[in-house]
């Protein structure tokens, strides 16, 4: 072999690695991953992933590598013991060791090596916070935020809605002061929620219908006002609440009946005008499948930190693309997963209307270097590799159970 071809082939190998290199510092596409951050380095490793409940009713989950990039994720907290177990002694022992940029053959593994477990709960909920940190670290390995890495960016400012809870155990008027105040923090958008559940089927839509016409006459006519009766009504009470709802000017009708009765969601929604919505009772895209097909709904709702994560959610936003679904996910957790929400609607053509948000907690954030920041009930997309967040380890210890 002569030192020309030696010359020549080193030359090669040094602009291959220097392209791909150039592609990694530019973000790749979620579907084509580079398997090392560097062309001629060791490939990436997890070392350890570990979720921990806080006091503040959150799982936080971090994702430990050999090259000392940590991602962050988050749970849904419908049982934070149970969701931060299912992390650290089902998925932990799966992922450790294995490259955290596969992000696709990571979430497989999880989602079908432990799938008995249950795939509605706290199994895709225990994948969600792992899948947002995995998506962490291959924006921080890119340098690139998590928007770019699914396609780009169509907005830069994703507006909010308050949503407002409680609205089955308490009068009218607490509730249109709830809402006065969310006005007077620059909110344009609001959504009152009764929290009624199945097992209070059609307890009082009479005072539902009341506090939804003072809360819009309280809020005027440049706002706009959503109700979730929350599961709480039968068809026949939905389809009659919904006509008055009508003539009040809602802008959505969310979960009217019962999150199983697909067949009476499909009848609210054919008898009504208003876009009728659900989806936070669903956790994956054969879910949301069923939930179009059958439930006729307008608009899906998927929740990040519930339905196994970014992955599956950008998935359940592209089915619902093609049948030309309004995308309004549901979200309640106000850093990580409202973080990850703010990054799939700025990556989706279809995410124009306002977004969820159910207010701050401030001792949560002050685990993190620079908290989400709403003003006069906007978001601004985060423009720092990953999801934008840094959480300071030794406050989230304090603020650990």
């Amino acid at each position: 072999m002569t030192s020309r071809n030696l010359s020549r082939r080193a030359m090669l190998k040094t602009a291959g690695a220097g392209a791909v290199a150039a592609v990694a510092a530019r973000g790749v596409a979620a579907g084509n991953v580079i398997s090392a951050a560097i062309v001629g380095q060791k490939p990436i490793r997890i070392s350890d992933i570990k979720a921990t409940p806080l006091k503040t009713g959150t799982v936080i989950v971090q994702v430990f590598t050999d090259a000392g990039v940590v991602g962050i994720g988050e749970c849904s907290p419908m049982n934070t013991a149970v969701v931060a177990g299912f992390v650290n002694t089902a998925l932990r022992p799966l992922l450790v060791d294995q490259n955290p940029l596969g992000i696709d053959v990571l979430w497989n593994k999880m989602m079908f090596k432990t799938y008995k477990l249950g795939p509605q709960g706290a199994q895709p909920e225990a994948i969600a916070g792992v899948d947002i940190a995995l998506w962490d670290i291959l924006g921080k390995v890119t340098g690139q935020p998590i928007h770019m890495l699914l396609g780009g960016c169509y907005r830069d400012v994703v507006q909010l809605y308050a949503s407002i809870g409680g609205g089955g155990d308490i009068q009218p008027e607490r509730m249109v002061k709830r809402v006065e105040d969310a006005l007077a923090n620059g909110f344009k958008a609001v959504k009152i929620r009764m929290d009624w559940g199945p097992m209070r089927q059609d307890r009082d839509p009479g005072k539902d219908l009341e506090m939804y016409r003072q809360v819009k006459a309280a809020a005027g006519n440049g706002v706009l006002v959503g109700f979730d009766a929350n599961n709480g009504y039968s068809v026949s009470t939905a389809i009659r609440q919904g006509r008055k709802f009508e003539e009040l000017g809602i802008y959505h009708y969310e979960e009217p009946v019962a999150q199983f009765d697909y067949a009476g969601l499909a009848q609210v929604a054919d008898a009504l005008d208003v876009p009728v919505a659900a989806g936070e009772h669903e956790y994956t895209r054969w879910q949301f499948r069923d939930l179009i097909l059958e439930g006729k709904i307008d608009i899906i709702q998927p929740d990040v930190v519930k339905c196994a994560g970014i992955s599956e959610c950008w998935k359940i936003a592209v089915l619902g693309s093609t049948f030309n679904k309004m995308f309004v996910p549901h979200q309640t957790q106000p850093t990580i997963g409202t973080v990850a929400n703010i990054h799939i609607c700025a990556a989706l053509p279809n995410a124009d209307r306002p977004q969820e948000y159910g207010g701050a907690k401030p001792e949560l954030d002050e685990i993190f270097v620079e908290p989400p920041v709403v003003e006069k009930g906007m978001m601004r997309v985060p423009s720092k590799p990953g999801l934008g967040l840094e959480i300071v380890d030794a406050k989230l210890k304090k603020l650990a159970v």
